[in-house]
């Protein structure tokens, strides 16, 4: 453990935990100190003026980085017949219906994203306590319930992240990779921001966006001056 103590302490030094950094300073910051073994991801996390235990502040939606988020996402895809054919095409791992409904029952989920037709959602809703607890349910408002399973595969694929506001009134996701140049990271940073920022719920009051961080897998936080990243 000691070893990760001196990586975290080294990891800190020379960042004050109490300021908030332009955005190009911070992006610079975190990549500087990104040197584990592997390429860390990078992310951010959002505090938002919002109480999602009331329906009109929940804050829900997907966004699709500009430059990918470096991962490579297993896409699962409820259809059948043609629909199921054109998942396949489009470079879902998982397709089926009434056979990957059993399995995921069974608790086999080859899956990190989760697409289905409409048809379908009589069926996956049964689904909704084994997907539910893991984000995974389809959802329309999101993009994963359509019938134009092409493109919600090849979003999925390419760097849709969605985005769920949390109990504490917390969104985060992962906005790229270490490797990334900094533009990229800037750019998805942004765009990520920009997408939270237009799902604004009609029941928030006050400032919505309070606190914008972010950080890499191994790195320590650093706070974001929220102006420099809302395109003010």
């Amino acid at each position: 453990m000691a070893h990760v103590g001196k990586r975290v302490v080294k990891g800190r030094e020379g960042i004050d935990r109490t300021k908030l950094y332009p955005l190009e300073q911070a992006v610079s910051l975190i990549k500087e100190r990104a040197n584990a073994k592997f390429d860390e991801t990078v992310e951010i996390a959002m505090n938002l003026g919002v109480d999602p235990r009331h329906a009109d502040q929940m804050v829900r939606g997907v966004c699709n980085l500009p430059n990918g988020s470096g991962r490579t996402l297993r896409v699962g895809v409820f259809a059948r017949g043609a629909k199921a054919e054109e998942a396949k095409a489009a470079g879902a791992d998982v397709v089926g219906a009434e056979e990957l409904v059993e399995a995921v029952q069974k608790g086999e989920i080859n899956f990190d994203r989760c697409i289905a037709t409409p048809d379908m959602m009589g069926l996956v809703g049964r689904l909704g306590k084994v997907l539910g607890p893991r984000g995974l349910m389809p959802n329309p408002r999101v993009g994963t319930v359509t019938m134009d399973v092409t493109a919600a595969v090849a979003a999925s694929k390419g760097g849709s992240v969605e985005f769920r506001v949390e109990k504490a009134g917390i969104v985060h996701a992962a906005v790229g990779k270490a490797s990334f140049s900094a533009e990229k990271l800037e750019e998805n940073i942004k765009a990520f921001v920009d997408s939270v920022s237009k799902a604004k719920p009609a029941g928030a009051k006050g400032t919505y966006i309070q606190r914008v961080a972010i950080s890499s897998t191994m790195g320590p936080g650093i706070k974001v001056e929220p102006n420099t990243v809302l395109g003010a």
